[in-house]
């Protein structure tokens, strides 16, 4: 017979066993491995336990908008050196991370996805970033550094408010860190402001002129315009014009299937549909598009 010191002892490593099956039940899954064969990723976070820090991985991209850069019109200049940087970029050539700013709709974050369909067969990745995550930039770009791929780390839509951990984390992952930069990594941003921490009136009391006679900017102002400069590639996109527009709306009219004559008599329903939205763009011109092809199926 067991005496009462083994006894006790088997009680105790049942209970323990029974609180390590809660806490399996509890705790946050293991991460996906990594599907290197994808062509685009997302940075993820998983919660974390009793409030520590939770940790990213890398979510492979399963299905990729089928645009290209043919698609897109009216931004010729912008299409052009974006597509030389990247061309340079996958060959293994010095190439300049990119920010893309201007109005809303133009096509910034369409020409970056358009940049990978065209170079994804040549090795170029991407990895989506959420401004919120930019913290764990120099965890994926440690992640990533060994592999043969090109990596674009992409962050759409791209603004700070004063203070924010992630504007220092990209700021020093753009042009500071101690460490090396690797040469199979860029990234590329887009926004709708080319400063990316918003600007005050006050500011402009921070400015003084110098015995050269030059306007020199305040410290305030040399912050808020320091990140925008550590990209190589400045990129500027504007609202288009009416006869941009409706050329957008004929592209995307004839992918849907519709004739030279029906685009003809559809122009006057863009320009009012434009009008309702108070933009043409880019975005507005596809958005009329899937609307006229979807109620004539």
């Amino acid at each position: 017979m067991a005496n009462a010191s083994e006894t006790s002892l088997l009680d105790v490593l049942q209970r323990a066993e029974q609180v390590l099956q809660r806490l399996q039940q509890v705790l946050p899954p293991p991460a996906p491995e990594i599907d290197w064969h994808a062509y685009a990723f997302r940075w993820r976070k998983r919660a974390s336990l009793f409030g520590g820090q939770s940790s990213g991985y890398l979510q492979g991209v399963a299905r990729l908008p089928n645009l290209g850069l043919q698609d897109l019109h009216c931004i010729g200049p912008q299409k052009q050196q974006i597509e030389q940087n990247t061309r340079q970029f996958v060959a293994g050539k010095p190439a300049n991370n990119v920010l893309l700013t201007g109005a809303r709709g133009t096509g910034k974050s369409s020409l970056v996805k358009a940049c990978l369909q065209q170079f994804m067969t040549q090795g170029l990745r991407l990895i989506e970033v959420d401004r919120a995550d930019l913290v764990d930039l120099p965890d994926i770009v440690e992640l990533v550094a060994a592999r043969p791929e090109r990596f674009i780390i992409f962050c759409d839509d791209l603004s700070f408010e004063t203070g924010e951990a992630g504007y220092k984390a990209l700021k020093v992952a753009l042009d500071g860190s101690i460490a090396a930069q690797s040469d199979n990594v860029l990234i590329y941003a887009t926004s709708n402001r080319r400063h990316l921490l918003p600007e005050s009136f006050s500011d402009n009391a921070g400015y003084s002129h110098g015995d050269d006679g030059d306007l020199h900017p305040g410290e305030t102002v040399e912050e808020k315009i320091a990140l925008s400069e550590r990209f190589g590639m400045w990129l500027s996109f504007y609202p288009f014009a009416q006869d941009n527009y409706l050329d957008i709306v004929a592209h995307w009219l004839g992918r849907f299937g519709a004739s030279t004559a029906e685009i003809e008599a559809a122009r006057f329903d863009a320009l009012r549909w434009a009008l309702q939205r108070g933009s043409r763009s880019g975005r507005v011109a596809m958005q009329f598009a899937r609307d006229w092809a979807g109620q004539r199926v």
